[in-house]
């Protein structure tokens, strides 16, 4: 059976931590910043993990991650 491929555009979005979870970037930090409070941008540079019900379907779409 032929290998799996990997959902491209997922791959570079998500990735899997030293527990096994999976990480994800924050959204709002790409333009539009001069309105945004410095304690905000600070805040979205961290990682956040994704959520319970959204994992099954990350976890499918990356079969190897």
């Amino acid at each position: 059976m032929p290998k799996m491929k990997s959902h491209r555009g997922a791959a570079k979005r998500f990735k899997k931590t030293g527990s096994g979870k999976i990480s994800r970037q924050k959204a709002n930090k790409q333009h539009i910043l001069t309105k945004k409070t410095t304690k905000r941008k600070r805040s979205l540079r961290q990682d956040s993990l994704i959520s319970d019900a959204d994992e099954p379907r990350v976890r499918k779409m990356l079969p190897y991650l």
